[in-house]
């Protein structure tokens, strides 16, 4: 049995997957699989997300199509959808309903996945793990001002006189993070696991 995760880039591709799984697969009675589907990005995985839904759907080891986007970038929200807590639940409607299908979620990592890292500043270098300690606490109040790439690129060019390249460090940081940590100080990425879970279980049962 597995989960077909919709994604929408390469990192993602690379390493949510197996993030999720190191959370999930220790509270199962038998792992369940996570295959990776990756859009060519927000709006691709927007308008696309109904057809190939259906598609995997239609498989009986698919346990559930799960939607994962950045709360930041999409430009799919009203005018007057302006509040991270009314992006989300705007965002995970509209893609739900046009699914249709009780068997598809949609989530959205606030405001993207790199908030997740953020909850445990110990991966970094000393230099930006110091700068980033204050935000360790609420990574997910790190907001559309400055989105966690954003503020790890600028203490990267700070600190490091280097960027923070996505597809390279991404990869590195992600396979050293405990799910655990970012579930505990990320309530959105626990709902998504918690979600997971239960619909694992169910399935396995």
């Amino acid at each position: 049995m597995k989960f077909v995760l919709f994604v929408e880039g390469a990192t993602e591709q690379q390493v949510v997957p197996a993030f999720l799984k190191r959370w999930l697969d220790p509270r199962l009675a038998k792992p369940v699989g996570i295959k990776p589907v990756k859009f060519e990005g927000w709006a691709e995985l927007v308008e696309d997300a109904p057809d190939h839904a259906r598609l995997y759907l239609s498989k009986s080891d698919v346990i559930a199509v799960i939607a994962l986007l950045d709360l930041y970038g999409p430009t799919i929200y009203p005018a007057d959808v302006r509040t991270a807590p009314e992006r989300y639940q705007w965002g995970k409607k509209h893609l739900e309903d046009r699914v249709a299908d009780p068997r598809f979620r949609s989530f959205f990592a606030v405001h993207e996945t790199e908030a997740w890292l953020l909850s445990d500043p110990g991966l970094f270098q000393p230099a930006i793990r110091k700068a980033l300690s204050a935000k360790a606490r609420m990574p997910e109040a790190v907001n559309f001002d400055e989105p966690p790439s954003y503020l790890l690129d600028r203490l990267y060019e700070r600190e490091m006189g280097r960027s923070y390249k996505k597809t390279v460090y991404g990869r590195d940081l992600f396979s050293r993070l405990d799910p655990n940590v970012a579930y505990e100080k990320c309530p959105r990425l626990r709902e998504l696991l918690d979600e997971m879970l239960r619909l694992a279980r169910e399935a396995i049962a």
